[in-house]
């Protein structure tokens, strides 16, 4: 069969899309020289000054690939063969990593993993930000980049017997099976396996998406990194689970360091794994864990940071920035159950953590009791309107750490901060495009920013979290 292959050069597969010179046709191959990195860790190259998108592909390298979606500006390239091999590229160490969504880029060695992520706050931080004077340092990685995750949360499935316990396949809701996973703590697979067998042999009926019925829907594991302390979570949809004692049984005598096995209770139709209802069947209604000297109690719902190793990396690179001498008032915006504020404690005269969310901000106060922490005060509410409030009070902030979800802060959010004149601002991000956008917004309210530290949080995979250091010009 003649292959359909195409070079960059060619100038007679010009189409009409739209009204749209398109120099490319679907499920037809092409050569495509890689010369950049997207977004998500995918290789960029050009036919006729026209982008491909090709997952799995490496800057540097010439490849064959398949159009397979076309749009107005760009098209996505399935990789089909690897025509000129980069030197940055390895071989998985995971068996299933093609088909998981779970790692996109396991298949670059991992100094090129930093590069790549250190580029990439560069690019957004000149393009978005419109920020060209901006110290951006390397990333900072791990020495060992595997077995990092403290938390996964892994769906089940068990169809005429045939049980699936792993990954969503990227872009999908197909369980891709997984016997190990490299970036997850080993206690994960052990669990993972005496589940399936648990499941199995007594034939625990897996949740059905499309009908809303069924009984398992997720199984989760929590360690405690330092201590070593073991939490299980069946996740099922309402509140009977049959077999349960012979579950328990099993969990209990091969497991090292088990200390909690919970019931969370989700019945309602949704693709948020956790419930708002979690039943203690065996052992305590936490783990235990550490970051840094300061001690935290863990529930299935409580947040915490996955990497615990990289998340001290984190934490104290704010601390840093922040540039306290002790009797600085700092404002912690976005503190979820209290880490950052804890570890900003240390050197503060006194700290406010702000969250709306009021499970948090009660994980938070009992953190602090936990740690004896006595100078951090802990507010449920809406940043914009707590802000004002502590003006009103006579509350002026000398810092404030922001530490936003991926969608960044609004706009009227950081007007609001900077009403409250801080010399230092640190901006703690886990997006670099809404991070970029958010200090150019600062940059035009009167703060400048001077260097920023991507941490490397998340090895095998694209994302990576930053700290920005801001001052007041």
């Amino acid at each position: 069969m003649k292959s359909k292959r195409k070079t960059s050069q060619s100038k007679n597969a010009i189409m009409k899309n739209k009204g749209y010179d398109i120099p490319v046709k679907k499920n037809e191959d092409y050569v495509v020289d890689i010369d950049n990195m997207g977004y998500d860790g995918e290789g960029v190259g050009k036919i006729d000054n026209f982008t491909i998108f090709v997952a799995g592909a490496i800057i540097g390298e010439k490849v064959m690939v398949k159009i397979v979606k076309i749009s107005k500006n760009f098209a996505f390239g399935k990789l089909l063969e690897i025509i000129e091999k980069s030197m940055y590229r390895v071989d998985p160490v995971c068996d299933i990593y093609k088909n998981c969504g779970g790692c996109n880029i396991q298949h670059i060695d991992y100094d090129s993993q930093l590069d790549f992520k250190t580029n990439r706050v560069k690019q957004v931080i000149s393009r978005i930000g419109k920020l060209d004077d901006v110290v951006v340092h390397s990333a900072i990685g791990m020495e060992s980049p595997y077995n990092y995750r403290n938390k996964v949360q892994l769906p089940v499935s068990n169809i005429d017997g045939d049980v699936k316990i792993g990954f969503y396949a990227a872009r999908s809701h197909d369980i891709i099976n997984m016997e190990v996973c490299h970036i997850q703590d080993s206690v994960a697979d052990l669990v993972v396996k005496l589940t399936r067998k648990w499941i199995t042999e007594f034939n625990i009926e897996s949740y059905n998406e499309e009908n809303h019925n069924g009984v398992l829907r997720h199984i989760m594991i929590r360690k405690g990194i330092r201590t070593g302390e073991v939490m299980v979570v069946l996740v099922t949809n309402g509140t009977n689970l049959p077999h349960i004692e012979e579950f328990i049984t099993l969990i209990s005598k091969k497991i090292k360091g088990l200390v909690s096995i919970v019931q969370n209770i989700n019945t309602v139709k949704t693709n948020v794994i956790l419930g708002p209802i979690c039943l203690t069947l065996w052992g305590k209604d936490t783990i235990t864990d550490y970051i840094g000297e300061f001690k935290f109690e863990i529930s299935p719902l409580s947040f915490f940071q996955v990497n615990s190793i990289q998340t001290e990396v984190l934490y104290s690179k704010a601390l840093e920035y922040a540039n306290l001498s002790g009797g600085e008032v700092v404002l912690d915006v976005y503190c979820g159950t209290g880490t950052i504020s804890l570890f900003l404690s240390q050197k503060a005269k006194k700290v406010y953590g702000v969250e709306i969310i009021p499970q948090a901000i009660d994980n938070a106060i009992m953190n602090a009791k936990e740690n004896t922490i006595n100078n951090v005060e802990f507010i449920v509410g809406d940043a914009e309107k707590v802000i004002p409030e502590l003006i009103g009070k006579g509350v002026k902030a000398d810092v404030v750490v922001v530490d936003p979800p991926r969608k960044g802060c609004d706009k009227s959010l950081l007007e609001a901060i900077c009403s409250m004149k801080p010399k230092n601002i640190v901006y703690v991000s886990c997006d670099p495009g809404t991070l970029a956008r958010d200090l150019g917004i600062l940059d035009e309210l009167g703060y400048k920013t001077l260097e920023i530290q991507p941490v490397d949080m998340f090895p095998q995979t694209a994302h990576v979290e930053c700290v920005a250091r801001i001052e007041r010009k």
